[in-house]
């Protein structure tokens, strides 16, 4: 039944009632990360969550955000944290080869990529299939590195999300955050702990890709479905910032800019 019927269910007295029991209660990996990020992150910034209640509980999706700042994936990592899930991302694959923090990243299911995201390796396909087995969610940023737009819009997207979610017939939840830059600026090495930062964040519905299953998973299907996606987040950020986003999304080959790397005006 529908979460939000107005149909009350039949209670049956012959089952105890279940209870769907959270990821982040079994003991893992996660746990190392959580105590070690969690009080630093929650004395930095109040996170402000909103349409929580369109965050899976159950099942294998991609989460998909916008991302301006390299603190990003940590900020989600904490939201989907507090949501009940545990994050996993594709993250450059020579951090894995970093001591400690590598077996740490591969003992709670990173998946490595290769320089410029990209997931058309036998490892992030690989590891995507085992989330998906699992119920296990997979945070991918359509973009593919930090925006380029000047004032911190999505830029054009990258086909990565839409790749995994097609091919392994699962949703995309898009989603926003703003306030991360007071925490972090782009391409800064310096965290700003003081004063505490308001981070708010929005939640979006699944994007439907349905017109996209069963088509050929080319070039030009997974540009379109990938304009899907950041048609939504963009959306999703306009309504946190009160502001309309440019008409024409920002292009980095067409200001002579890098598509990895950093910031290069």
């Amino acid at each position: 039944m529908p979460e939000n019927s107005d149909v009350p269910a039949k209670p049956d007295s012959t089952q105890p009632p279940t209870r769907i029991r959270s990821e982040k209660s079994r003991p893992s990996a996660f746990w190392i990360l959580a105590g070690l990020i969690l009080p630093v992150m929650n004395l930095a910034a109040r996170y402000e969550i909103i349409d929580a209640h369109k965050f899976p509980r159950t099942g294998a999706f991609v989460f998909s955000p916008n991302h301006y700042s390299e603190i990003d994936p940590v900020v989600m990592g904490v939201v989907a944290w507090k949501l009940g899930r545990l994050p996993r991302f594709l993250a450059k694959a020579s951090v894995f080869t970093i001591p400690v923090i590598g077996a740490v990243l591969k003992k709670s299911g990173q998946i490595p990529v290769q320089r410029g995201g990209s997931v058309r390796g036998s490892e992030p396909v690989k590891a995507a299939q085992r989330l998906v087995e699992r119920g296990q969610i997979v945070v991918v940023y359509p973009e593919g590195s930090l925006t380029r737009d000047p004032d911190l819009w999505p830029m054009r997207g990258k086909t990565g999300a839409v790749r995994i979610a097609l091919e392994q017939g699962i949703p995309i939840v898009p989603a926003a955050h703003w306030g991360t830059q007071h925490l972090m600026e782009r391409y800064s090495k310096k965290i700003s702990i003081f004063p505490r930062k308001h981070i708010t964040v929005k939640i979006g519905d699944p994007i439907d890709l349905a017109q996209f299953r069963g088509r050929s998973l080319d070039t030009a299907t997974l540009n379109e479905a990938t304009a899907v996606v950041m048609v939504a987040i963009t959306g999703l950020l306009e309504d946190l910032r009160g502001e309309k986003a440019p008409a024409k999304r920002w292009n980095p080959s067409e200001h002579n800019q890098k598509e990895t790397g950093r910031f290069e005006a």
